[in-house]
């Protein structure tokens, strides 16, 4: 079986919360990690694929960018630099430490605008929150993924926030194993390649004893 070429598009949703997908979009943060947010485009259709954005807000915010070149660079650098943020606030987390002040605060600022942007609708059997969104707004799924990260901080999840234990991976992921005993960020993903890892290396072993 072909293994599918992974794109911003396609990439594994395994964080258990969107704003930890977000930071899951590089492969690792080692010098040989691959990006996976390489334009704005790629941007808005990871956004797209996460439920970050509809549809048609997706294609909306596409199409302003590729009048807007230069402001959606900037929108897709303040992506990026955010993501590094979340992810050294739950790594931290995750280590059993605290996200530093600096980041906390980063958070904070992300979040206001934000909010602003935050309504109440009638769904016709009830009541939903809304982001009001408009083609022009080119930040419009760091919305959605600041509050992701400040509900995660604030719920009783935040303590199953785990990093995947293969060497080279940092992918983070909330626990929701029955015994909170969860290593890998998938066991298609990085579990079955540690397991084929420790099988090789036994039966080297093996065959260096005959």
């Amino acid at each position: 079986m072909v293994e599918k070429e992974r794109s911003a598009s396609n990439l594994d949703l395994i964080g258990g919360r969107l704003c930890l997908d977000f930071v899951n979009t590089i492969s690792t943060r080692m010098e040989t990690g691959r990006e996976y947010l390489t334009s704005y485009a790629e941007l808005a259709a990871w956004s797209e694929h996460a439920g970050a954005l509809a549809e048609d807000e997706a294609e909306a915010l596409r199409n302003h960018a590729a009048s807007h070149p230069n402001l959606a660079a900037g929108t897709l650098e303040r992506a990026i630099l955010f993501r590094e943020t979340v992810y050294r606030i739950f790594s931290a987390i995750a280590d059993g430490g605290e996200p530093g002040r600096a980041d906390l605060a980063a958070l904070n600022e992300a979040l206001r605008p934000a909010l602003s942007r935050l309504e109440v609708n009638s769904t016709g059997d009830g009541f939903a929150w809304r982001w009001t969104l408009d083609g022009n707004d080119l930040d419009g799924m760091l919305w959605p993924l600041a509050r992701s990260a400040a509900d995660l901080l604030t719920s009783e999840d935040l303590k199953r926030v785990r990093q995947c234990a293969r060497d080279g991976c940092d992918w983070l992921f909330v626990d929701t194993s029955k015994n909170h005993s969860r290593r890998w960020c998938s066991m298609d993903l990085c579990g079955s390649r540690v397991k084929a890892k420790r099988y090789y290396q036994r039966k080297r072993k093996g065959a260096a004893k005959v």
